[in-house]
């Protein structure tokens, strides 16, 4: 690419959003062209607005950056794509206000996810839903449009269900082993999590039960997504794990499938997509009996590759258990987005 797209992050100084300025740090496709915040944020240089909390040094880009208010966006700035690490309170308005106005949206956020012409998107997964953007755009009369990526857990979730889908899934269920990470830096008190587990994580399982629906369903001639037909049971819960999902899933499958035939479909399954961001493998099987493990696998592919293992018959008929691990704020959230918004580029959405 002869010249790099600019880009802005929306929450610039939130957990995600600061995933998202170290992501796009030498970026190939993209530059940093501004950061947005709270108006408490607004007019500070990013080093004196965000508390930066990742184990790598802030850029040098963008420590000197002056952070702007979220409602100081005009609607002409020299800027392609909003990312967006909003909080769900703010960003419903700011997030249709940056479509409106012609950007590409490119939100982590949930607020728009399940929404009926809003493409919720993993690439090697369904990346055939960004055709709902040409209806997105239509029927809302907007310049732009909004394209989501699914919630961290739910992006583990569905890129290892993807592969076993040939088999016909009925029932899934799932229990969640997740990072403090995921909360946000204030998310969980050290008091509360060390030494501990705790079993609820607020709307966690009600965006698991739905969300993995949407993105495994089939996208009708009219560009509206048909939703898979198997149901998804899951709890959750927070551990003492800086940074890595973790699930225990069960399967239950319509006919009898095999432990070596399920390995095989995690072996074999393979993405096209050519992109920076894209892994090699988006799904990488660990044959060790103990793996695989946050410590160990979370980095996988610069972190966009999930980890499967422990593959085994159930108690249940027709029923495969394995676990699955991924990074949750890098495949599971900033890096979620910015490969979206290769795809799109690549594709001419953008």
């Amino acid at each position: 690419m002869e010249k790099k797209i600019k880009v802005g992050v929306l929450g610039a100084t939130g957990s995600v959003g600061q995933r998202f300025v170290q992501l796009l740090d030498g970026h190939p496709w993209f530059e940093l062209g501004a950061l947005f915040a709270s108006e408490r944020s607004a007019g500070k240089k990013y080093h004196e607005a965000a508390r930066w909390f990742l184990p790598y040094e802030m850029p040098e880009a963008a420590a000197d950056m002056v952070v702007r208010s979220i409602n100081d966006i005009k609607d002409d700035e020299e800027l392609a794509i909003m990312f967006s690490a909003l909080p769900g309170s703010v960003a419903k308005d700011v997030e249709r206000r940056c479509a409106q106005a012609g950007y590409c949206v490119a939100s982590n956020v949930s607020v728009h996810r399940m929404e009926d012409d809003v493409p919720l998107v993993i690439p090697e997964v369904n990346s055939d839903h960004l055709a709902m953007i040409k209806r997105q755009k239509s029927e809302r009369n907007w310049n732009g449009f909004i394209v989501t990526n699914p919630n961290c857990s739910t992006i583990v979730l569905a890129l290892s269900l993807k592969p076993l889908m040939q088999f016909g899934i009925e029932e899934v269920r799932v229990a969640t082993m997740q990072a403090v990470s995921g909360a946000g830096y204030a998310g969980v008190p050290s008091m509360a999590i060390l030494d501990n587990i705790i079993p609820f994580i607020d709307r966690e399982e009600d965006k698991m039960q739905s969300e993995p629906q949407k993105i495994l369903g089939t996208l009708d001639a009219d560009l509206r997504v048909r939703e898979a037909a198997f149901t998804v049971c899951a709890s959750c819960h927070r551990v003492p794990v800086m940074d890595g999902h973790t699930e225990a899933v069960w399967v239950k499958f319509e006919e009898n499938v095999s432990e070596s035939t399920i390995k095989e479909a995690f072996k074999s399954f393979h993405s096209d997509l050519k992109t920076p961001f894209a892994p090699e493998k988006p799904v990488i099987l660990r044959e060790e009996k103990d793996r695989p493990q946050p410590k160990l696998d979370r980095d996988a592919c610069r972190g966009m590759a999930i980890s499967v293992g422990r593959i085994r018959a159930g108690k249940m008929k027709n029923e495969i258990k394995y676990i699955a691990q991924g990074h949750n704020t890098v495949r599971g959230a900033a890096g979620a987005s910015i490969l979206n918004a290769e795809v799109m580029l690549e594709r001419g959405y953008i």
